[in-house]
């Protein structure tokens, strides 16, 4: 009884979404209509570090929780490339991760998107010219859409994905 009193007293602890630039909801419901046109269902993605700092991962992992809450939207992270649509790769590729990160693609189904997340997926960012890197990115697997920023705002995750979306017809 002490809950449905303070649950009366309190009222509707959510927020609306942050101002995260012209409307995030609209490119979720888009990313979502455009996914199930292109693969008959919901997106699902699979998450791929390939030697990151962590700091894109968090913002990644921002996705998921209440504020952006993909899964209210028809997106959803999986464990397996098998069941994915979707890569979303974040760092450089160093070393040890080039062969896992090129066995993840050739594992994932098409048709398939990868989107580069981070100045380091891009270029290799700070860690540019290290011993451990190989490479960015889009020199292991084709990336249908890069995210800048360091890290960048889980808004704009969500646009690269769009943008990777919207390249398939």
């Amino acid at each position: 009884m002490d809950l449905f009193r303070k649950i009366r007293q309190v009222g509707l602890a959510t927020e609306p979404l942050p101002d995260a630039g012209p409307g995030v909801v609209d490119v979720l419901h888009e990313i979502d209509a455009r996914a199930r046109r292109l693969f008959g269902r919901a997106l699902a993605i699979r998450q791929v570090d390939a030697g990151s700092c962590n700091g894109c991962e968090i913002e990644i992992s921002g996705l998921t929780g209440p504020v952006y809450d993909l899964e209210r939207f028809g997106l959803h992270f999986v464990a397996s490339p098998r069941h994915a649509d979707l890569l979303l790769v974040t760092g450089p590729v160093t070393r040890n991760m080039a062969v896992p990160l090129r066995k993840t693609w050739d594992a994932t189904p098409d048709p398939k998107l990868v989107v580069a997340i981070g100045d380091c997926a891009h270029d290799c960012g700070v860690f540019a010219g290290s011993y451990a890197v190989a490479g960015p990115v889009h020199a292991f697997v084709p990336v249908d859409a890069v995210v800048r920023g360091c890290p960048p705002a889980p808004a704009d995750i969500l646009r690269g994905i769009l943008a990777a979306v919207r390249t398939r017809r």
